[in-house]
């Protein structure tokens, strides 16, 4: 766990102690621009996904009780929170009857309530999110490789290094992702 999650965690279990101020605001500012990030991509609207951060810190100011950090890192626990806001969202817009001009569910690329690519969305970004945090070297290894499609040996030539080297960065590229998406709730 790095200094980033301990603080994190700390904050979190002071909003469940009753800071609901300094605390929640500080957790806001971290967390609110990905959960937004998050709703623009699965609800695939501005507004919903502002609602999204706003229903997100709703809930997580009244779970923050439950929160528990052995089990995870706090920001894991809001993410969470906002992948299940998320799912009510659009398990009410499917319940909704729909207007004749309203956009159909095709054209947004999911059916109503289909929680799978809710999950699968939100779990790419966590996923992007967690790739961030590599460093650039490890990063770069795994976007040539899983993105573009890579071979070692290319790598290697477009690198301007060994092979030996590209296959140590991607080994330890891996690990250190493994423990990001850990950190995220996500099981690699």
């Amino acid at each position: 766990m790095n200094d980033g999650d301990r603080d994190e965690n700390e904050l979190l279990q002071r909003v469940a102690a009753g800071d609901r101020s300094v605390a929640l605001a500080e957790l806001y500012r971290a967390w609110s621009p990905g959960i937004y990030r998050l709703g623009q991509r699965v609800l695939r609207d501005e507004g919903q996904a502002e609602d999204l951060v706003q229903e997100t810190f709703v809930r997580l100011w009244q779970s923050a009780g439950r929160f528990d950090p052995s089990r995870g890192s706090a920001g894991a626990f809001a993410f969470t929170i906002a992948k299940r806001a998320a799912i009510d969202t659009l398990r009410r817009a499917a319940a909704r009857p729909r207007l004749v001009a309203a956009v159909p569910d095709e054209a947004l690329g999911m059916s109503a309530g289909d929680e799978s690519i809710v999950e699968r969305v939100a779990d790419e970004f966590l996923v992007r999110e967690a790739l961030e945090n590599l460093s650039s070297k490890h990063r770069e290894v795994i976007t040539m490789s899983f993105d573009e499609d890579l071979a070692d040996g290319q790598i290697a030539d477009r690198l301007g290094v060994p092979v030996g080297t590209v296959r140590s960065r991607t080994y330890y590229a891996l690990r250190a992702l493994r423990l990001e998406l850990e950190e995220r709730g996500l099981h690699a």
